[in-house]
């Protein structure tokens, strides 16, 4: 199959060998590791992977410099986290898709387990992002935490079938960590939407592009009073979370959380908050 994965790395001795497994018919596999301190390179070496070191500075500027200045063997590279997993579905729909089209990248559903269940409401599904591009066309920014695609919407297609996300694999502790870091890059990014003042409104009625869909409704969000409670009864209620039993219920509510640490963080680097601490002092 002529497609090579890049996957990022950093201490993931426990998720990478499933990863691995699932792409084991893939002759092109490039490890960008962040300096693991476990046995994450020694088990990518193992495999036969491809792997270097870089150290972590985001998401976009570790894919970026792979496309950059690493050799790939294929022309299309799926862009693909030690957390996550590729299905036989999936293979064979990119295989099928890469062959004759004319578009230089894909974005990809993915499904969000947790607790051993699928989140099929709470999790959002289909919830996109662009993951499988052309070498030498594709590049990624950052965007908050993540990373979007940095190529124009008329160069991306879609595909139907999803990878799993088991963003839980290392335990609930892990999650929190990562989030509190990801909540101050939200935080940021959300400051900047606020500053620049324009909403994409006609993006809310363009059915055809969920994407540009789901960024204006982003837009609009950080705007509002009350965020973590209106995130939670949107996700739990209104797109029927609660459908998803437990898990559902305990997804829900750490997206609360998190929202929460969004907005508190996001009133602590407020110019003008800071200016008052400051007067007072």
């Amino acid at each position: 199959m002529s497609i090579s994965f890049l996957i990022l790395t950093f201490n993931e001795e426990r998720n990478l060998p499933a990863c691995l497994e699932a792409v084991a018919w893939c002759d092109d596999i490039v490890v960008l590791d962040s300096f693991s301190t476990d046995g994450t390179v020694e088990i990518a070496k193992k495999s036969g992977a491809h792997v270097y070191q870089r150290q972590f500075d985001n998401f976009a500027g570790q894919r970026n410099f792979a496309l950059i200045n690493l050799e790939f063997k294929h022309k299309w590279v799926f862009h693909l986290d030690a957390d996550e997993i590729i299905t036989d579905e999936l293979k064979s729909e990119m295989e099928r898709e890469i062959e004759n089209t004319k578009v230089d990248a894909f974005r990809v559903p993915s499904k969000m387990i947790m607790l051993g269940k699928w989140l099929r409401f709470s999790g959002m599904y289909p919830a996109y992002q662009v993951r499988l591009g052309r070498v030498g066309v594709l590049r990624f920014k950052q965007v908050g935490h993540g990373q979007r695609e940095d190529i124009d919407a008329s160069r991306v297609g879609t595909l139907e079938n999803p990878y799993l996300h088991y963003s839980f694999s290392k335990g609930f502790e892990d999650w929190f960590t990562k989030h509190n870091l990801y909540s101050t890059q939200e935080a940021v990014e959300g400051l900047m939407i606020i500053g620049k003042k324009s909403i994409d409104w006609g993006g809310l009625l363009s059915i055809g592009a969920p994407t540009r869909r789901r960024r204006v409704l982003k837009d609009i969000s950080v705007r509002l009073p009350f965020r973590p409670l209106l995130r939670f009864l949107y996700i739990y209620i209104l797109r029927c979370g609660f459908l998803d039993g437990t898990a559902g219920f305990a997804y829900c509510l750490l997206l609360s959380i998190y929202e929460y640490l969004i907005v508190i963080k996001m009133k602590e680097l407020r110019p003008s908050t800071n200016r008052e601490i400051k007067s007072n002092s």
